[in-house]
C-alpha cells in the first residue's frame, strides 16, 4: 500500500515535530521573552535603587549592560528551563517551582560573581532588591498571562484539539476531567468496545483524526501491549501525539513522560523507538559499518566464492524471499551454504524441525548443508553478503531476523509487531545462545525487549557480543 511505501520509519518535515508542536514553541517563545523583559525591569531597578551602582558591575565580571544582562537572562532562564517553568503541564503555573528556580538562579549569580571578582565588595542590598524585584516581577507576569489566557479559552480560544480513544464509560470521565481545564477542544472520540480487539490496522481512525485535525489522542482505557505499540507507531508517522489519562488504564511498560494537568497526572509517550531521527541516525550508523566491513572483507568474499564452487555445483549466492519492515518483501542475500535443490527437500524434513511452535524451520544435522557450508554457519560467514541490503535500506546490522514467507505465514497476530522496525543481520537472539534458543515464544520476546529498548548504545553492545558469539562458535549450526 501507497501509506506503508511512504512510512519508512520517517515523519518528515510537518510530521517530523508532530500536529500543534508549533504552537508548543511559540508558546514557550513568548513566555521566554515576557520572562527576559521583566528581569531586565527587575535588575535595572535594583541597580538604580542599589547603595553601589557599579558594584554590581563588577560583581559579574561584566563591563557594560549587554554582557552584564546576557549573564542574568541565560542563567536565570537557563535554571528555569532545566526546572520545567516552561514545559507544557502544570509546573509552569507552580508559584513554588517559580520560587525554588528564581531562588536558585539568583544564588548561582552570586557564585558567579564570587568567582569571576572575589575581591569586589559584594553589594547585598543590590542583590536582595534584585530577588525581590524580580520574584515579584516574574509572579505577576505569570499571573496576568495566565489570567489572560484563561479568558481566551474561555471563549473557546488557543485549546488544543484532542480525541478521547476507551470505553464508554472511561471517555465520559475522562471528558469531565479534561473540561475542567478549558485547555482542551474535544474534536473526536472513539469507542474501544466497537472495535475488534486483534484488529491493528489504525488507519480509518489516523484517516478521521487528520481529518478533524487533532494534535493529541488521549487514551484512558486499557489497550493490549502490542495494540499500544501499533498505535502509537501510527500516530507518531502521522504527527500526532500519544497521552495516557490513567482512568481505565494499567501503567505501560513503556517510559513516558508524567505531565499534570489540574492536578491529574497524564503520561505522554515519549518518541518510538527506531522512528523519525532515530531510525536515521540508525541508518546512518549502519551505512558506515557496513562500508568498513565491506573494505575490509573484500579478500574474505572472494575466497569463499572460491571454495563454495571448488565444493558443489551451483551459484555463489543464495536469494530468499524474505518479509521485512512494514510487511515489504524483499531479497535477503547469503552465501550458498546448501545443496541446490534445499527448498524442496525441506518438505521432507519438516518433520523433523527442532524449533518449537513451527513458525520457524531448525534442524541441527541438516543434510541439505554442504561441507563448507557448514564451515560458514559455524562462523556466521554466509550472512557477510546482507551487507548488501543493508546498503539497499532492507535490512539493518542489528535488529529482528528478517524470516521466509513460510515463517510468516505461520504467525499469531502479536508477532507481527516485530516488522514494525528493520530486521537485522544480527539481534538480541543470536547473542542469547543463536541457534540453541528451541522457543519461538523466546524468540519474540527477545526481539520485543530489544524494539523497546532500543539505543545506538544497546546496537553497539550488540555487534560486539556478536562477534565474541561468532569467534566462540556459540550455538551455531
Amino acid at each position: 500500500m501507497d501509506k506503508d511505501k511512504l512510512d519508512i520509519r520517517a515523519p518528515i518535515f510537518g510530521q517530523l515535530l508532530g500536529r500543534g508542536t508549533g504552537v508548543g514553541w511559540l508558546r514557550v517563545a513568548i513566555l521566554a521573552l515576557l520572562d527576559s523583559l521583566v528581569l531586565v525591569l527587575a535588575w535595572g531597578l535594583a541597580d538604580k535603587l542599589g547603595k553601589d551602582t557599579e558594584v554590581c558591575f563588577l560583581l559579574l565580571g561584566c563591563q557594560d549592560w549587554f554582557e552584564f544582562l546576557l549573564t542574568i537572562l541565560v542563567t536565570t532562564i537557563g535554571i528555569g528551563a532545566a526546572s520545567g517553568i516552561y514545559g507544557t503541564d502544570d509546573r509552569r503555573r507552580g508559584y513554588f517551582n517559580l520560587l525554588k528556580s528564581l531562588t536558585l538562579s539568583q544564588s548561582v549569580l552570586l557564585v558567579i560573581g564570587y568567582l569571576y571578582e572575589p575581591e569586589a565588595v559584594i553589594s547585598r542590598s543590590t542583590f536582595l532588591l534584585s530577588w525581590l524585584f524580580t520574584l515579584s516581577f516574574v509572579f505577576a507576569e505569570r499571573s496576568i498571562l495566565h489570567l489572560a489566557i484563561l479568558q481566551l479559552r474561555n471563549l473557546g480560544k488557543i485549546r488544543q484539539s484532542v480525541c478521547l480513544l476507551g470505553q464508554a464509560n472511561d471517555i465520559k470521565k475522562s471528558e469531565s476531567i479534561l473540561a475542567k481545564t478549558k485547555q482542551f477542544e474535544i474534536r473526536h472520540q472513539e469507542d474501544l468496545s466497537l472495535r475488534d480487539s486483534r484488529d491493528k490496522d489504525w488507519s480509518d481512525t489516523i484517516a478521521r483524526l487528520r481529518e478533524k485535525q487533532v494534535d493529541e489522542v488521549f487514551l484512558c482505557s486499557q489497550l493490549s501491549v502490542e495494540g499500544q505499540l501499533f498505535l502509537y507507531w501510527e500516530l507518531k508517522t502521522a504527527g500526532i501525539h500519544l497521552r495516557l489519562l490513567p482512568v481505565g488504564i494499567q501503567l505501560p511498560i513503556q517510559a513516558s513522560e508524567i505531565k499534570m494537568v489540574n492536578g491529574i497526572p497524564t503520561m505522554r509517550f515519549r518518541s518510538p523507538p527506531i522512528i523519525g531521527g532515530d531510525y536515521w541516525l540508525k541508518r546512518l550508523i549502519d551505512l558506515a559499518i557496513a562500508s568498513i566491513v565491506l573494505i575490509l572483507a573484500s579478500p574474505v568474499f572472494i575466497l569463499l566464492g572460491i571454495l563454495i564452487k571448488i565444493d558443489s555445483p551451483g551459484a555463489v549466492f543464495y536469494k530468499q524471499t524474505r518479509v521485512g519492515i512494514k510487511g515489504d518483501r524483499f531479497k535477503v542475500w547469503k552465501f550458498r551454504t546448501m545443496v541446490q535443490n534445499a527448498e524442496a527437500l525441506q518438505k521432507q524434513l519438516e518433520a523433523h524441525n527442532e524449533m518449537k511452535g513451527g513458525v520457524m524451520f531448525k534442524m541441527k544435522d541438516d543434510p541439505r548443508i554442504t561441507r563448507i557450508g557448514k564451515f560458514m554457519r559455524r562462523y556466521s560467514l554466509d550472512e557477510l553478503p546482507q551487507i548488501f541490503n543493508v546498503f539497499r535500506g532492507e535490512m539493518s546490522l542489528v535488529g529482528p531476523r528478517p524470516f521466509p514467507l513460510r515463517d510468516v505465514e505461520r504467525f499469531s497476530e502479536h508477532h507481527f509487531i516485530r516488522q514494525e522496525v528493520l530486521p537485522g543481520i544480527t539481534g538480541l537472539w543470536q547473542v542469547s545462545g543463536r541457534s540453541e534458543v528451541v522457543d519461538f515464544d523466546d524468540v519474540f520476546r527477545l526481539d520485543m525487549t530489544y524494539i523497546q529498548n532500543w539505543s545506538v548504545g544497546l546496537d553497539f553492545q550488540i555487534l560486539f557480543m556478536t562477534i565474541r558469539a561468532v569467534l566462540g562458535k556459540k550455538g551455531a549450526y
